[in-house]
This record gives structure tokens, C-alpha cells and sequence, in this order.
């Protein structure tokens, strides 16, 4: 088979997983010139030779095989299940890592899965991609040097369609497998979570995980926050944060920017694949030697372990919402 025939070599990445996430990775990858996607593989050998054709690279049987093509990085894509034992293998290979997020679908295996990262040094990423949005830097500038008062997250959705999403020892639940981007947004403009208080409306219809959560946060800095979460809507509602500061109210998502001032009220709207190809974009000069800012939040995906703090922040609502408990966020 023909590998990226034309296409000038680059940096050699392979895929473990090729759902619709790997899919969007595939599609912005095949696009930059210093790239030469090799390799697939998937659980499920017609998607991953499905994935092979679409994007001209090789469908293989496992990690071992994806391994043998001498590769630079691979984008780790599975469910929030079968992370653990992928990057500790790839890892131990002394090959990059982009890993889609949630890190897992609990707090302990993200755990044991970092310690043994840094037992094995690679460059690793984490597909927080939202950091890499416009009116999320907007927000931030917007926000700097106001004292935060109070701060209002929602995640509104539905279900997706894929088997193991209603179960939560599969998918982690609604906090950890979607809500997890507005989470990474709050420690990035507001600061570390000290403790959480939430409570469960009990389980969707056939499934573990929640049908709806909301949550009261407390703000290592003073600010206080609260957090809905709902998987019960027709299709995804709204996502995002809503921050009010002294004399300063901005809500942010994804790719949209609500601000009122002194000024009044304004509301823009981003194309939501900007923040995307910033993300691929980032992680491939990682791989070439250019390094952003490491003091700037915003300028690239964070690395895995800066990640992890997200997810342990998610775990501890999750935990606290099944426990109906007030919980100190370690």
C-alpha cells in the first residue's frame, strides 16, 4: 500500500483507536505537510481497515505491529475504559503520546498510568483542545488582574451514541467523559478547586451514570462556583462557563464569547475547528523540537500530567456526587 504517496516525509504517527475522535485527528493531521500518518489499529479490524482506507495508511492487528513502523507518536483514541496498559506500552517504546481525554474512566488507573509515565519520559499531550481556543484566551486576558466572585459550569447534552457510554465503570459518567473540558477551563481562568459538594438525580434509563449532577465548587482563591451536568437533553444544549468578576460578567466555551461590561453586552461566536488544528498543530512542533511557552496555559494541549489534575478533579465530583458527600479535592 501506498503511505501518503506525493507526500514529503515527516513526523511518523499511528493511531490506537479509529472512532469518529481519531477520525477528526486523521482529517487535520493529513493536512500538514510535515506529517506522514503510517498506521492503524483497532479493537474492531473492519473500522480500523475502514480508517485505513480513508486515510492511506496501514490497518495492522495490534500495538506490537503498529510498533514495528517505526513511528514518532501515536494518538491514543479508545474508550475511557481501555486506557492503562496502551501508553504504558507505547511509553516503554520511547514513542510520543497524544491521548484523547478522559485519561481513563477512573482516577486510579490515570494514576498508575502517569506514574509509569514518568518512569519513561516521552512527550505526551492530552486532547484538552478547548485551551487552544480563541474565547478562551480572550477570557482570560478579560479576567486578568479582577478578583472572581462566583462561577457557573454546564455541561447539557445527550447521550452518545455508542454502547458503552450509559455504563459508568466503561465511560467514567457524564463528569468524567464530557464534562471534563468546562472542569480544565475552570483551573485555567479561575484556579484550583479546594473542595466539591454535589449530588446525582439518579441514573439515566437502562444505564450507571448519571442522568444529571449539580455541584457546588470552592475556589482555592475565594470564589465559589457551581456545576450542572445533564445527559437527559435531545442534543447538546450548552457548554461552557459563565464567570463573574468585580465589575465584569464573561462566559466562554468552546467557540463562543459572551462579555458584559460597563460597556453592555456582547456575544461572539469561533469556528470550532480552529482550537482543533491548534491542538495537532501544537503536539506536532512538540515533536519537532518547538516548545511553547511552558509558562502559558493556553499555548499548546497540556501534557499528561497537568491533565491529570482535570481528571482527578471530574473523580472527585463523580465520587462526591454517588456518595452525596462534601469532598476535599487532593
Amino acid at each position: 500500500m501506498s503511505l501518503g504517496a506525493g507526500k514529503p516525509t515527516g513526523c511518523r504517527i499511528g493511531f490506537v483507536g479509529t472512532g469518529g475522535v481519531a477520525r477528526r485527528h486523521a482529517s487535520v493531521l493529513s493536512g500538514f505537510p510535515d506529517v506522514e500518518l503510517v498506521a492503524a489499529t483497532d479493537l474492531l479490524p473492519e473500522r480500523a481497515a475502514e480508517f485505513a482506507r480513508e486515510y492511506d495508511v496501514l490497518a495492522v492487528d495490534g500495538r506490537a505491529d503498529l510498533l514495528a513502523q517505526g513511528l514518532d507518536a501515536v494518538y491514543v483514541c479508545v474508550p475511557p475504559g481501555a486506557h492503562g496498559a496502551v501508553e504504558v506500552e507505547l511509553a516503554a517504546a520511547e514513542v510520543a503520546l497524544f491521548v484523547e481525554k478522559p485519561l481513563a474512566a477512573d482516577l486510579a488507573t490515570a494514576e498508575w498510568i502517569e506514574r509509569r509515565l514518568r518512569a519513561r519520559p516521552v512527550l505526551t499531550r492530552v486532547g484538552h483542545h478547548w485551551r487552544c481556543a480563541e474565547p478562551v484566551r480572550r477570557a482570560r486576558e478579560l479576567l486578568a488582574g479582577r478578583r472572581i466572585r462566583l462561577v457557573a459550569g454546564t455541561w447539557v447534552d445527550k447521550v452518545p451514541p455508542v454502547p458503552w457510554w450509559t455504563d459508568r465503570t466503561r465511560s467514567g459518567g457524564p463528569l468524567v467523559e464530557q464534562a471534563a473540558h468546562v472542569l480544565d477551563l475552570a483551573r485555567v481562568l479561575v484556579g484550583e478547586v479546594a473542595e466539591v459538594h454535589a449530588a446525582s438525580a439518579g441514573p439515566v434509563s437502562g444505564g450507571s451514570v448519571d442522568a444529571a449532577t449539580a455541584a457546588v465548587l470552592c475556589f482555592a482563591c475565594g470564589a465559589v462556583g457551581t456545576f450542572g451536568t445533564s445527559c437527559a437533553a435531545p442534543a447538546r444544549h450548552r457548554t461552557g462557563l459563565e464567570i463573574v468578576a468585580d465589575g465584569l460578567v464573561v462566559g466562554v466555551g468552546e467557540d463562543w464569547l459572551e462579555v458584559h461590561d460597563a460597556d453592555g453586552r456582547r456575544i461572539e461566536e469561533f469556528d470550532p475547528w480552529t482550537p482543533r488544528v491548534a491542538a495537532d498543530r501544537a503536539f506536532v512542533d512538540a515533536l519537532q523540537g518547538r516548545v511553547p511557552d511552558p509558562l502559558d496555559p493556553l499555548a499548546a494541549p497540556p501534557d499528561y500530567r497537568e491533565a491529570l489534575r482535570t481528571h482527578r478533579l471530574a473523580c472527585t465530583l463523580a465520587r462526591s456526587a454517588a456518595d452525596a458527600t462534601q469532598v476535599r479535592v487532593s
